[in-house]
Parts: structure tokens; sequence; C-alpha cells
């Protein structure tokens, strides 16, 4: 079974529309990455894996025929994205349902004959900084002030939708904290009522053992 591991990464759009690094991954390793993603919003990944060359103890490209897998799962853990690609490239879906979305890279496992340790870079852009807008420009044959318009249009969708989804999440924590304090409030009736109960009980128990001995 593949050891996995997960690291948590913010992707609101305010904080974290752009995400760069790099990691370690040895044989058998997986590792997943949750970003939080409004709903139809664009992501891209650019990666690049690089082997580690003990002759010279650094990393160098890769052997051919190394690849990564990447699958994604949206938040109702359902893939939908499963695919090999090449040992350097990019990999591209629309969320369809804001929450976290679980992005997993692994090495493809036939090519370990040749593997050891891997580096692999990963920038994340989500939303309109996923927009390759000068294809854009090109494509759709637009000036500069059509373009920057364009952009700033896309700016406010994308700040639209994250408030959007930031007040989804509002309303589930506020509906989270609503059940749990009356739940809290149900739990310390029910003690207040056993102990009144006990009270009770044990007070009726006494003026008959009392009654009986005939001490009173």
């Amino acid at each position: 079974m593949a050891h996995t591991q997960c690291f948590l990464l913010l992707a609101s759009y305010l904080f974290f529309s752009v995400s760069g690094l790099y990691f370690h991954i040895g044989e058998t390793e997986r590792k997943c990455f949750i970003e939080e993603i409004p709903d139809e919003t664009m992501v891209v990944g650019n990666y690049k894996v690089e082997i580690f060359d003990k002759n010279i103890n650094d990393f160098v490209p890769t052997v051919y025929g190394l690849g990564m897998h990447v699958e994604i799962r949206d938040p109702d853990d359902k893939i939908i994205l499963s695919r090999t690609y090449a040992a350097e490239g990019r990999f591209t879906f629309t969320s369809h349902s804001a929450g976290e979305h679980i992005i997993c890279l692994n090495s493809n496992s036939t090519a370990w004959l040749y593997a050891g340790q891997l580096r692999v870079h990963l920038d994340i852009s989500v939303g309109e900084h996923a927009v390759d807008y000068q294809q854009v420009q090109a494509k759709d044959k637009l000036s500069e002030l059509q373009l920057r318009i364009r952009q700033l249009l896309d700016q406010v969708e994308q700040i639209t939708k994250e408030q959007n989804y930031q007040r989804t999440r509002e309303e589930r924590f506020r509906y989270t904290s609503d059940s749990i304090n009356l739940r809290v409030f149900w739990w310390s009736v029910t003690q207040v009522s056993a102990l009144v109960v006990v009270g009770i009980w044990q007070s009726l128990h006494l003026k008959n053992f009392f009654i009986q001995k005939k001490l009173v």
C-alpha cells in the first residue's frame, strides 16, 4: 500500500491564488494536497520531476519513461481527474462544487527500476491566475484595453465566487456551532434532571428508612 502524506494548502482567492513549491517523494510514496476552491473555478497545475543523481549529489532531469500519476477528488470524494502524465507537464480541471479538492501525485510504478528519490516542482494556479491572457489576446484579437477589461471582469467574477464560498463556509460553521451548543444544552438539562431525580429518590428512601426504624 502506498504511503500517503497530506499537506494543507489554503487556496482562497485573496491569499492563495497561486502556489509554488517543491517536495521530495520516494518509492511507493504518494503526496496529497488540499485546495479549497470555489465552484466553477479553473485550476491549472504545472509540475516538473527531477531524480537524485548520487554521482553528482544533486537532482537532475528524470530518465525516459518516468512520469507522474495525478488524481483529483472533489468535496464529495468523487474522482474528477485520474491520469498519468510525463515527467514534466501540466494538468487542468474545473471545479463543479465549492469546497476542499484533494490533489494527489505519485510516480508511475513501471519506472522505479531507474528511479531513486525524486524532487517534484509544483505550481498551482487558481481562478483567473490560471488563464493565459496572452493566448486569449491572440485568439480573440483583443487590444490592450480590451484585454485589461477582460482581466478586470474575470477578477470581479472570481472575487464574487470567493465571497459566495466564504459565505457558505460561514453558514456551515454557524450551523455546526448552533448544533453543538444545542447538544451541550440538552446534555446539561439531562444531567440536572438526573441529579434532581436521584436527589428525590434518595430523600424518599431515607424518609421510608426513618419511618421503618420509627425514628420519626
